[in-house]
């Protein structure tokens, strides 16, 4: 059974939440919280597997509120969903860099909560749908690289590669397909690089890619008719793979 916590200053959200995901027979709702601090004395009272987070929100917004339930050692298992009113919301790389395992907008269809749930329940990040690559790709570009980005040097050729791809939004399956290998292999060289590089999820995989300056992105994006198209005239470099994604550079690699 996953057990969820819900985080928002709206009744009527929290209600519709509620009510979709106790309707399921895998889920349970185990409280509710209208701010950050009460979403972290929930999160210490019930230890959720999940906890949906509002950025916004009176008092402690959800992005402090992450911060707090990431730092707690006795929160380790929880992992935190940031629900976000638009696709651009600048607050969404923060928290990712603060510790949450993703996003998801919420105007998102059932379908795609109850996916995103068991998705963060089940240790992988929630990257997409609904808030695409693009948005990553813009704050991460405008993210300045810090001394605590961790030492890229300790992982492998193969891991820095698969490192690459992750942060440019592929599955563990599209990673298998795209350097060949079996999925299986390529879940290992994931949980191995959050391992060596001591992240928490997929997430954090990806912030401390772009930090890292592993992976360029040349093209710069704009939206047409709501889907990420390349500028007119820009050009995007092939990976080593021969697949057109951005740049991913594992030459060089600094904290």
């Amino acid at each position: 059974m996953i057990r969820v916590a819900l985080a928002d200053d709206q009744p009527l959200v929290r209600a519709g939440f509620r009510m979709l995901l106790d309707a399921e027979d895998d889920i349970t709702v185990v409280g509710e919280a209208d701010d950050g601090a009460a979403a972290h004395a929930l999160a210490s009272s019930t230890h959720p597997d999940v906890i949906l987070m509002d950025v916004r929100m009176p008092d402690v917004d959800g992005l402090e509120a992450t911060r707090r339930i990431v730092a707690d050692t006795d929160l380790t298992a929880t992992k935190v969903l940031i629900l976000t009113t638009f696709e651009l919301d600048e607050y969404v790389f923060e928290a990712l860099r603060a510790g949450a395992s993703g996003f998801l907008v919420k105007h998102a269809g059932p379908a795609e909560l109850l996916r995103a749930v068991r998705v963060i329940a089940d240790g992988e990040a929630l990257l997409s749908p609904g808030v695409t690559r693009r948005l990553i790709e813009e704050f991460a570009a405008q993210s300045p690289r810090t001394a605590a980005t961790p030492a890229m040097e300790v992982l492998t050729e193969r891991e820095r590669e698969v490192v690459g791809l992750v942060a440019l939004g592929l599955s563990n399956d599209e990673i298998a397909s795209e350097l060949v290998l079996s999925p299986a292999t390529a879940r290992t060289h994931v949980s191995r690089s959050m391992i060596k590089l001591h992240a928490r999820d997929r997430a954090q995989l990806v912030v401390f890619a772009y930090q890292a300056g592993l992976v360029t992105l040349p093209g710069a994006y704009r939206r047409v008719a709501g889907r990420p198209h390349l500028r007119r005239g820009a050009q995007r470099q092939e990976s080593t793979t021969g697949r057109r994604h951005g740049a991913v550079d594992s030459s060089s690699w600094r904290a």
